[in-house]
Formats: C-alpha cells, structure tokens, sequence
C-alpha cells in the first residue's frame, strides 16, 4: 500500500510549511459526503497521531489515518495550475466516479 505527492506537491507544502514557520507535513483522508458519496479532506499538521500511517517523498510526510487508507491506495497526490486556478490533484486509481460538480467521488 502506498500514497505518493508529485515534486511539484512536495514543492508547495515545502513552501507553505516554510512561511507558516511549522509543520510536520500533510494529511489526507476521506469523509462521507456529497452526490457520490466520499470527499477528499487534506489539512496540514504539525503532529502525528498514534494511529496515523506515514508516506514520505521529495522530504514531505503524507499521514494517512487507517480507515482512508482502503480508498486512497495507490493515490497520488499531485499539485497543478489550470489557467488561473491552482490546487492539489488527486489522482486516485479506486475512483469509480465523480458527481458532476467535482466535490464527491464513489469507489
């Protein structure tokens, strides 16, 4: 099992890392919600949790709880810019599909 962050998704949390001053790096999970049924939650940390699994790549730590684990197998998580947009891009191979508004997905 693993959960991989492209060079370019390290490079942003590096850097939002480096100007909040802290930060132990990012974790991602799923919560039940939307159209479809799963969203994708991210947030920074600054401190593991007992139970939390933990991913490294490019000097990033990914923390993943054991429960998302399941549904994020295999996910990489990617940072892009589209125009004048720009956020991370999961890239989830259990994706079975997305609601039309992008906000949910099922597996």
């Amino acid at each position: 099992m693993a959960i991989t962050l492209t060079e370019a998704a390290a490079r942003h949390v590096t850097r939002y890392l480096s100007k909040r001053g802290k930060g132990l790096g990012v974790r991602l999970g799923v919560k039940t919600t939307g159209c479809s049924g799963l969203a994708y939650k991210l947030e920074y940390v600054d401190d593991a949790g007992d139970e939390d699994i933990v991913f490294e790549n490019f000097g990033v730590k990914l923390l993943i709880d054991p429960k998302s684990l399941a549904y994020l197998d295999g996910t990489e998580l990617d940072f892009v810019r589209e125009g004048l947009n720009e956020g991370f891009k999961f890239n989830n191979p259990n994706e079975r599909d997305r609601c039309g508004c992008g906000e949910s997905f099922r597996v």
